[in-house]
């Protein structure tokens, strides 16, 4: 589905890392691992188009993004390490700004899943940041694209609400989708596919 070609990622004249290539495709889970510093959110970033690489090139279904940007946003759900919520919406309202044509009580479905039942209604910034990421989570309940790129969607959250998010991720795998996430919680034992590209020392250590 996805193909990095050669990618080489500058930042603040230091080289994140050159020469990767990997491929993302149907049906598994790929994580990007690495020290901090080691352009993990960099990496993502070139991925869904909103930067360039130094050099290189990422490419869907065999084309390069600038010529199919808008087919692969179509096709591309993007959380970033910031929530990227409105806060002055409620957490509904958030997600019908999303998905306007959703019905509410998928809206309310998908937001009871991420644990914010009873909290639908209040403005996003009466909650804490890790209600708000979960506000933004819970997107991934209702999304029908088929690549996920998630920058540490595990963080701020407990241990039932990663088990359940966990289950979101292998529940859009095994229907064919593709996931590409950091995190610096250790992911349990998948029933789908993973992949660990590691970036260290400028590089991609592939397994």
């Amino acid at each position: 589905m996805l193909h990095a070609n050669q990618l080489t990622c500058v930042y603040e004249e230091r080289v994140l890392f050159e020469s990767l290539s990997f491929t993302v495709q149907a049906g598994e889970v790929v994580q990007i691992a690495g020290a901090n510093g080691s352009g993990k959110t960099s990496l993502l970033r070139l991925l869904t188009g909103l930067t360039q690489p130094e050099s290189g090139s990422v490419c869907w279904h065999g084309e390069r993004l600038s010529r199919v940007r808008d087919s692969f946003h179509q096709q591309l759900l993007w959380i970033g390490h910031k929530p990227g919520v409105k806060a002055t919406l409620s957490a509904e309202e958030n997600l019908r700004f999303f998905y306007p044509q959703s019905a509410l009580q998928a809206r309310e479905a998908a937001l009871a899943a991420v644990g914010l039942a009873g909290y639908e209604d209040l403005p996003l910034f009466q909650l804490s940041a890790g209600q708000q990421r979960r506000s933004a989570l819970a997107r991934l309940w209702l999304s029908e694209a088929t690549l996920w790129i998630l920058d540490e969607p595990l963080a701020a959250l407990d241990v039932a609400a990663i088990e359940t998010l966990t289950r979101q991720l292998e529940k859009h795998v095994q229907a064919g989708g593709s996931v590409v996430l950091t995190t610096h919680q250790p992911l349990r034992a998948l029933n789908c596919p993973l992949r660990v590209v590691t970036l260290c020392d400028g590089e991609a250590c592939l397994p």
